[in-house]
């Protein structure tokens, strides 16, 4: 049963998506609503799910989740942030020497360097 209720809900999608199409001649807020009526109508069948009763457990419990994360305060964010952007710097100039170099070293090989 439940994959005939998921089958519906894709098929709402899919109606508000064409509904997006078909109103084509419509303001833009017509097919707007469009689609976002057929998601809604969708949402609220997967609901009656067993797989949307257990994502609504898991968007719950992930929520109270990231409650329980320790954030990093200012100070830190900023320090992980210049390490981070200093760490880019170093490496794109590493990466830019081993480029230079290897081409230096292929033209010599092609007797093109002077």
């Amino acid at each position: 049963m439940d994959k005939i209720k998921l089958g519906f809900a894709f098929l709402l999608m899919a109606a508000g998506i064409g509904g997006f199409y078909y109103l084509r001649d419509s303001a833009m807020v017509v097919r707007v609503i469009s689609v976002l009526a057929g998601f809604i109508l969708a949402g609220g069948v997967a609901w009656f799910t067993s797989h949307g009763r257990q994502f609504y457990a898991f968007s719950r419990e992930s929520s109270e989740e990231t409650k329980k994360v320790i954030w990093p305060n200012r100070k830190e964010t900023l320090q992980t942030t210049a390490i981070v952007f200093a760490f880019v710097v170093v490496m794109a100039i590493f990466l830019w020497l081993v480029d230079a170099s290897l081409m230096l070293g292929m033209k010599y090989l092609m007797g093109q360097g002077d």
